[in-house]
């Protein structure tokens, strides 16, 4: 049986608490986070706290907050060889514990959509073997992609998944934007949507570029930048075109 203590309620949090709970040989110690108001859907089933001083020991001390108050948080945890382990992306393995780690699920979080953990890659580092074993066990318990990643190999996916995820987010907003200034249904583009994400998981996406750069259509392209009426949408699109052109040159 493993004992965590979960600091923070967001979004990753808030996912973390959901599937750790029917989880096999894991208990939430403790949860743990500055508001009282967002303790309030725990409270009857967990030991919760808005007094750092007031945590107790745990196997292992989860914290998923934001990136720029992990620090601040570890260095206010008054408690004698706590394994800590953070679930940022972006920042290093820590040395302000005794123990640290890493515990970073690699998926986009949404408070209130639901996500199936088995199938999201867990990345796991640790200062040593022992505590390594003690994460590979917990991301066992909800997943079936673990994998050990270093602090430079994580730095370098969650530069990635900026590209992959966030950016991509951002063009289907525009798209979206566009369809409804025109009363297109969004939904039209879905099944494109999935299809384009699917032959990017199953190929080199480089090699099923489709579109008018890649063609070198300058006609469509020219229309295209006609239709955009907003001066930040016409330099994506271009700058877009521009990389898709050099990159396959």
């Amino acid at each position: 049986m493993i004992n965590l203590s979960i600091l923070g309620t967001g979004n990753v949090a808030s996912h973390l608490i959901k599937v750790f709970r029917n989880a096999e040989n894991i208990k939430i110690n403790q949860i743990y986070t500055r508001r009282e108001a967002n303790l309030l859907p725990y409270k009857k089933e967990y030991n919760t706290t808005t007094n750092i001083d007031a945590l107790t020991p745990a196997d292992v001390f989860i914290i998923a907050v934001k990136d720029d108050a992990i620090t601040n948080l570890i260095e206010k945890i008054n408690i004698p060889n706590q394994f800590i382990v953070h679930t940022s992306g972006s920042l290093p393995l820590q040395t302000i514990a005794n123990r640290n780690g890493v515990f970073y699920p690699l998926q986009t979080f949404s408070k209130h959509t639901e996500v199936d953990f088995t199938s999201i890659p867990m990345c796991l580092e640790a200062d040593t073997q022992a505590d390594y074993k003690i994460l590979e066990e917990l991301a066992h318990a909800i997943s079936d992609k673990v994998f050990p990643i270093s602090s430079s190999q994580r730095k370098s996916l969650h530069l990635s998944a900026v590209f992959v995820c966030n950016f991509v987010n951002h063009l289907y907003a525009i798209g979206n934007e566009l369809c409804a200034e025109n009363n297109v249904p969004f939904e039209v583009l879905y099944a494109l949507m999935e299809e384009t994400t699917k032959k990017a998981s199953l190929n080199a996406p480089k090699k099923v570029q489709t579109g008018p750069a890649i063609r070198h259509d300058e006609e469509t392209i020219r229309q295209h930048l006609s239709q955009l009426n907003k001066p930040i949408y016409k330099e994506i699109y271009t700058l877009l075109t521009q990389s898709i052109q050099a990159t396959n040159e």
